[in-house]
C-alpha cells in the first residue's frame, strides 16, 4: 500500500504554490463534465455575480456547504468578519435555490472561544428568509481534548429549508439494530412497545449521528492534504434524504470533492466550486480517479503522485487522523 500522504495544504504555502502549476482552472474558470453534466468553478462563494453565472439555470433542490473557518489566505479574521462573509454566500445560495429546497451547513463550535463561529452564525441566520429545520451532531470516531474537560468528539450540521421541500425518512435508517425495549403506547386498544411498532429492525440516525466512520487514513476515501474532509456516507445520507435522483445539488466549498463524488454515485448533478484552484483540481481528479478505478480516494497516497513523486513529511509527524481538523478559510 502506498504510504505517502500530502501534508495539510492550508499550512504549507510552498507546496500549494507547486501544486498550482498542476491545476486546470484559474480564477473565474469553469470545468464542464462531458459525461454527467457536473460543473466545477474556481470562484468566491460570496461574489454574487460569479455565483449567479455559474449556477444559472440549475435550480438546485439541495445545497451542502462546509465553509472554511479561522484563517483567510493564512491571515486571521475575527468572528464578525467571518459571519458577515457567511451572510453573503448564504443569501447567494438562497437566491439560486429552487422554490422548495434544503440547505445544510457544516460549522464548528470552538469550546475555547465562546462556541464560535456557530453561535454568531445561528444568530445571523435568523435575519435570512431560510427556516431552521434541525441541528444535527455527528460524532467523530476519535476526539481531541483534555483531562480537565469532556473530550470534543462532535461536528455540527445545521439544516435549513426554503419553501416546503421533501424529506425521505428512509435515508435516516442506520445499520444499528434496535435493542432497547420500552416506550409503551396504546394502539387500537392494545398496549404496545416501541420494537413492535417500528417499521425497521434498525434505529434511525435522528439528529445525533454515531454510525459514520471518520478515521480517514485507514479508509479508501481519504484525500490527504484536505484538512476538513467530510465522510462520504454523511454527504450521501443528506443527499438521499433531501434530494431525488436527477436533481441538481450545489456545494460552494468543494474542498476534497466529497459532494461531487456523492452526486456521481447517487445519480445527481453537482455544481461545486472553490476559491482555491488546488481544491478544484483535487475534486476533478477525485471524480476522474473514481470513474477510472472505482476508488473513493487515495487513502495514504495523493492526487498529484505523477507530478510530485517524492515523499512528504507530515506537518506534525502524526497520522492524518491525529492532526488538527480546524478549518482555514480563503475569504
Amino acid at each position: 500500500m502506498n504510504n505517502n500522504p500530502l501534508p495539510r495544504l492550508d499550512t504549507n504555502p510552498e507546496l500549494r504554490r507547486r501544486l498550482l502549476s498542476c491545476c486546470r482552472l484559474g480564477a473565474g474558470e469553469i470545468w464542464e463534465d462531458p459525461q454527467h453534466g457536473h460543473r466545477i468553478a474556481c470562484l468566491d462563494a460570496a461574489e454574487s455575480d460569479a455565483v449567479a453565472q455559474f449556477v444559472v439555470g440549475g435550480h438546485p433542490t439541495l445545497a451542502i456547504h462546509d465553509p472554511p473557518y479561522n484563517l483567510a489566505a493564512f491571515d486571521t479574521h475575527n468572528v464578525s468578519q467571518y459571519v458577515s462573509w457567511c451572510e453573503r454566500w448564504v443569501m447567494n445560495t438562497y437566491h439560486f435555490l429552487a422554490t422548495n429546497a434544503s440547505l445544510y451547513v457544516w460549522l464548528g463550535a470552538d469550546q475555547n472561544d465562546g462556541f464560535q463561529p456557530l453561535a454568531d452564525f445561528m444568530l445571523m441566520m435568523r435575519r435570512t428568509p431560510l427556516a431552521p429545520r434541525s441541528f444535527i451532531t455527528m460524532r467523530n470516531q476519535r476526539g481531541y481534548g483534555t483531562q480537565k474537560n469532556w473530550m470534543a468528539v462532535r461536528q455540527e450540521l445545521l439544516y435549513y429549508i426554503k419553501g416546503d421541500p421533501g424529506f425521505d425518512v428512509a435515508a435516516e435508517y442506520t445499520e444499528i439494530p434496535k435493542i432497547l425495549r420500552g416506550y409503551y403506547k396504546e394502539v387500537n386498544g392494545r398496549l404496545t412497545e416501541n420494537l413492535e411498532r417500528g417499521r425497521s429492525d434498525t434505529i434511525r440516525a435522528g439528529n445525533v449521528w454515531v454510525d459514520i466512520q471518520q478515521v480517514f487514513y485507514r479508509m479508501d476515501e481519504n484525500v490527504s492534504g484536505c484538512y476538513a474532509q467530510k465522510p462520504l456516507r454523511s454527504i450521501e445520507r443528506i443527499m438521499q434524504a433531501s434530494s431525488a435522483e436527477h436533481d441538481t445539488v450545489v456545494d460552494l466549498f468543494a474542498h476534497s470533492g466529497t459532494t461531487l463524488l456523492a452526486a456521481e454515485r447517487l445519480g445527481r448533478r453537482c455544481l461545486t466550486a472553490d476559491v482555491d484552484p488546488v481544491f478544484c483540481e483535487i475534486s476533478i481528479r477525485r471524480l476522474e480517479n473514481y470513474r477510472r478505478t472505482g476508488r473513493l480516494g487515495w487513502q495514504n497516497g495523493h492526487a498529484f503522485e505523477l507530478e510530485l513523486p517524492e515523499r512528504f513529511e507530515s506537518d506534525t509527524g502524526q497520522a492524518p487522523s491525529q492532526q488538527s481538523t480546524g478549518q482555514p478559510s480563503l475569504l
